[in-house]
């Protein structure tokens, strides 16, 4: 079909563009010799900690890729999955490399345009942002195009034969996005943690205070969390929502005119997105709702095309018939965006929600985790039934009354919605953590006052847009793991007709599915913050140490061992990131082998509806404290070194591992464990160990 050209053209677009945007970083001054300096150790160590990452990696992916070519060899998966598996894996690693290298290159050059003016900070930061979005969004669809023309032409299969086969693309994709989110969350938090204990509330210093032997470890825990960990995770949901919905088109009778849709809808928000990107700018107001009302225009501006440009590809290529299908990607589109407002309503501090967490600071810590543990859970509900009502809109408009694949078709594209703005969204969400480096390289360098007050604008707005950009991360893998976990029970029908569409609750086997599948997420979250705590607690030692041991340190006289901490923090996230990684593959393909595949439809369910939950409380409770407390710092309550700023300094570390670690990888959690279930589908489709409860 000619219009599927569209897709690698706008690949290769978007890839065009975020090398445009990263020459023009370059152009920028890096400042003086010692921001020059700064800048480099902070990338040096984020590339030492990434490339030992992929080593470990690597192993995992040699060993998975014997394990399913042994597999493919007894037609029990898909030939074409061990080496779709290592491309996802590897397109996904290298998103979150270039993302990282731009990222530490652009902080230097923040603070240093920040100094001249605060919109020149702000279009630096957003470009670094932005090299992330469209490298994401680039090779995603790069990787998606290369497979289905050569599925397409090369191996000749028809449509159904390329959609079940790049069903089960995904999983490389999402075993590396879960690695780099968990390493790079235990790593960022567990040197967050150890810098803001020790180093703010025991010796009383400021943040990013060049005599803290744990700031570095933090700058660089930044960028290989939030931007290299950050941009794996969306590359994933990405392709996921693209392929689960093509999937979805085949059982809806649609054929190749139902495949191109999100595939196009794919290329259009890449044009879209870089069309809304000129339209970010402020002025010198530090004030969070001038710079957030300067991000939202680009994001407005992009929808806006969107939809336009929806209608038209729907009428024209699906027939005015089918126009139902462009609600069903306004309803995605328009919920992804009041999730993000719903969140910065919680998270932001120019809104009451933060204020009173901060409020609460000032009778003590355990007041303040109160509050924000109380908003955390109380922001839920919105988000579900934002969530649910897109759900059930789509399913109907798409003519899901009339047939059932037809309404989930229109789930699916509701996905793609939501995502098709994804090179502006997360351009505005990866911008936080340049921001965050750039006022700690003028906090070392000592530069004017006044550019730390504009970081810190920046830094607090990138708090919220990052607390935006998790719910619209958690929104999206909500809906992809609904288009996912329709796209295993038919992909299960195919392998094995007799098997039903619909679960019943009462069999045994779903209902013991169901149990597991909600309690994953607490398992995996619990691992993921234990992690943090033993790694951070190895930090504060350290740092105890070099402030007592090291003479001098204190006085400037003496510097601290700034690698020593990173070389800490690395080796704790190596060590700890693989048992929660093996946790979402060995448990759906346990529970398909003992129980079958009902048990893991039920598994996908729970997983899904908990997981959600489970992830917006801790990545909205975590943005509030984290906010709270910068609210504090400007001046409110006393300010910085009151008892209300270290009681929230206390919630802000507690919320560090919330929002940045267990949260944020709970999306990729539950649609891994769906990946996982669709590739491995004909190993038990056909009945289980515990035969008499498969029926």
């Amino acid at each position: 079909m000619e219009l599927m050209i569209f897709a690698p053209a706008g690949a290769l677009l978007s890839l065009f563009f975020a090398l445009f945007l990263a020459h023009r970083i370059k152009s920028y001054s890096t400042g003086t010799e010692l921001m020059t300096k700064l800048s480099a150790a902070i990338k040096k160590s984020a590339q030492v900690y990434l490339k030992r990452q992929y080593r470990g990696v690597a192993i995992f992916f040699a060993i998975m890729f014997v394990v399913l070519f042994t597999l493919s060899r007894f037609n029990l998966v898909n030939p074409f999955v061990p080496f779709a598996f290592v491309t996802g894996g590897f397109f996904s690693g290298l998103s979150g490399f270039i993302g990282m290298s731009i990222a530490t290159s652009s902080n230097a050059r923040t603070a240093y345009a920040a100094s001249e003016s605060l919109n020149k900070g702000l279009r630096v930061a957003f470009s670094a942002g932005g090299v992330m979005g469209f490298t994401v969004v680039g090779l995603g669809l790069l990787d998606l195009s290369m497979w289905y023309f050569l599925l397409t032409y090369g191996f000749k299969l028809d449509v159904v034969g390329v959609t079940s086969a790049m069903l089960t693309f995904g999983m490389g994709a999402s075993s590396m996005a879960l690695f780099a989110r968990v390493g790079g969350g235990i790593f960022t938090k567990a040197a967050d943690v150890g810098a803001d204990l020790v180093g703010k509330v025991e010796v009383g210093i400021p943040e990013d205070d060049p005599r803290n032997p744990a700031v570095i470890a933090d700058n660089v825990g930044d960028n290989v969390g939030d931007v290299a960990g950050m941009g794996a995770d969306l590359y994933e949901s990405y392709i996921g929502s693209i392929i689960s919905t093509a999937a979805l088109a085949v059982a809806a009778d649609l054929g190749v005119r139902g495949v191109a849709i999100p595939m196009i809808m794919a290329a259009i928000g890449i044009v879209a997105s870089i069309i809304g990107t000129f339209f970010v700018k402020s002025g010198d107001n530090l004030e969070q709702k001038s710079l957030l009302s300067a991000l939202r225009k680009g994001v407005y501006v992009s929808s806006v095309l969107i939809v336009i440009a929806a209608f038209a590809l729907v009428w024209f290529v699906l027939g005015k018939e089918h126009i139902g299908i462009f609600f069903a990607i306004v309803s995605g589109l328009v919920a992804g965006i009041l999730i993000g407002q719903f969140t910065e309503y919680n998270t932001s501090d120019s809104y009451i929600h933060t204020q009173r967490v901060a409020d609460a600071a000032t009778t003590g810590p355990a007041t303040v985790i109160i509050s924000g543990i109380s908003l955390g859970m109380k922001s839920t509900l919105v988000p579900i039934l934002i969530i649910g009502m897109s759900v059930l809109t789509s399913f109907y408009v798409a003519g899901g009354g009339a047939s059932f694949n037809l309404g989930l078709f229109g789930i699916g594209l509701s996905a793609v919605g939501m995502l098709s703005t994804l090179g502006i969204t997360l351009a505005t969400d990866a911008y936080g953590p340049v921001a965050d480096n750039a006022g700690g390289i003028a906090e070392m360098s000592r530069m004017n006052p006044e550019v730390r007050r504009r970081t810190d604008a920046l830094d607090s707005l990138g708090n919220t847009t990052a607390a935006t950009g998790k719910g619209f991360a958690i929104g999206s893998a909500a809906l992809t793991s609904l288009a996912l976990l329709a796209s295993f029970m038919h992909s299960v029908q195919l392998i094995n007709p007799e098997f039903s569409i619909t679960l019943d609750i009462m069999n045994p086997a779903t209902l013991t599915g169901l149990f597991i599948g909600g309690a994953l997420p607490f398992l995996f979250s619990s691992m993921t913050m234990s992690a943090v705590g033993r790694a951070a607690q190895s930090v504060v030692v350290e740092v105890r140490r070099q402030f007592k041991e090291i003479t001098g340190l204190l006085d400037y006289k003496a510097e601290p061992d700034y690698e020593r901490c990173v070389d800490i923090c690395t080796k704790s996230a190596q060590k700890e990131m693989l048992l929660p990684a093996l946790t979402a593959i060995i448990f759906p393909l346990v529970t398909g082998i003992l129980l079958g595949p009902y048990a893991v439809a039920a598994l996908l369910a729970g997983a899904t509806v908990s997981g959600f939950v489970l992830a917006i409380m801790m990545s909205n409770a975590g943005g509030t404290w984290d906010n709270a407390k910068k609210y504090i710092e400007a001046g409110n309550y006393l300010g910085k070194g009151s008892e209300a700023h270290k009681a929230a300094i206390v919630g802000d570390t507690v919320g560090d591992p919330f929002k940045d670690t267990a949260g944020p990888s709970i999306n990729i959690l539950i649609k891994l464990i769906s990946m996982v279930a669709i590739v491995f589908a004909g190993v038990f489709s056909h009945g289980c160990l515990l035969s008499l409860l498969c029926k």
